[in-house]
């Protein structure tokens, strides 16, 4: 590589970074659907009728080869002492909140954004935002973890103990969506805790309850705004923050946030490897010269 060479190919790659053609965030989905229409699906998570019991946990086990949790009753009585987060052989996991208004019972798993921040960072489109709204990984991941950063909900989770170490987390049992069937967790709650529909399905159904049991419930479906909407939505007999859910999320989408930076990182990691391959090749070229002049 000559160095006119070079400095034809830095400022190729300068401009497509300045003009966002490298690894872009992309912002879609504000509205509960793609650009080209489809309505995402996902779940209405009713807490009022979820009793603890985690079948939706030892499900999610099932469907996706993890280690299958004791969930029986005593083992339960202790494992719900603990406020558990989302684990990366756990993509979905219970708690349990005492409350004003007593005991209550919180299924987590990945919120699926309707614009999601880890799919906005990831530099080689591992994490995707599909078509129908479920947030899926691939194996072309590179290990950059931004996706965990940029996440407001704390999802993704890295394998730190393996040799071969992805991201894990709930992709609302992706495999089984294409082939007919429901999420697992879906399809095992004893109480429909958990209804599964497309976003303005969910949402309509969760509406009607709040209009139905003003006693009931709080007049207000976790996820409908935050963060520009998720396709998991909340209903509640007590504010969120009581049953640990963030207030300070808002209703921006985080992609937003971080545009600027996610169009420097790009910038970052293309040409720093050319800026190093050029230095390199023009130490080499220079070396010859003098070689060649001494010789």
């Amino acid at each position: 590589m000559d160095r006119r060479a070079f400095l034809k190919l830095m400022g190729a790659t300068m401009a497509g970074t300045a003009g966002g053609s490298l690894w872009s965030p992309r912002l879609s989905g504000a509205q509960g659907h793609n650009p080209e229409g489809k309505e995402f699906y996902g779940i209405l998570v009713d807490t009022t009728r979820c009793i603890g019991c985690r079948r939706c946990e030892k499900a999610c086990a099932e469907v996706n080869g993890l280690p299958i949790p004791d969930i029986s009753e005593s083992t339960n009585e202790s494992v719900l002492k603990t406020k558990r987060k989302t684990t990366d052989t756990q993509y979905t996991v219970i708690s349990r909140y005492e409350t004003d208004s007593g005991t209550v019972f919180v299924p987590r798993r990945c919120m699926h954004c309707n614009q999601p921040g880890c799919t906005a960072a990831c530099l080689v489109k591992a994490m995707k935002k599909r078509k129908t709204g479920q947030v899926t990984w691939d194996l072309n991941c590179i290990g950059c973890r931004l996706c965990m950063i940029s996440c407001p909900f704390d999802i993704p989770k890295f394998e730190y103990g393996k040799a071969i170490p992805r991201i894990q987390k709930c992709n609302l049992c992706w495999d089984r969506f294409n082939q007919g069937g429901l999420p697992g967790c879906v399809e095992v709650c004893p109480t429909q805790a958990l209804m599964f529909g497309t976003r303005r399905q969910i949402l309509e159904e969760g509406k009607r309850r709040i209009a139905t049991g003003p006693d009931k419930y709080i007049d207000h479906i976790f996820g409908e705004y935050e963060v520009g909407g998720t396709s998991h939505l909340y209903l509640s007999s007590v504010p969120f923050e009581q049953i640990g859910f963030r207030k300070d999320l808002g209703t921006v989408p985080y992609p937003e946030y971080s545009t600027g930076f996610l169009y420097a990182v790009p910038f970052i990691f293309v040409l720093w490897p050319i800026v190093m391959l050029g230095i390199n090749r023009a130490t080499k070229g220079n070396g010859k010269g003098k070689d060649e002049h001494h010789g």
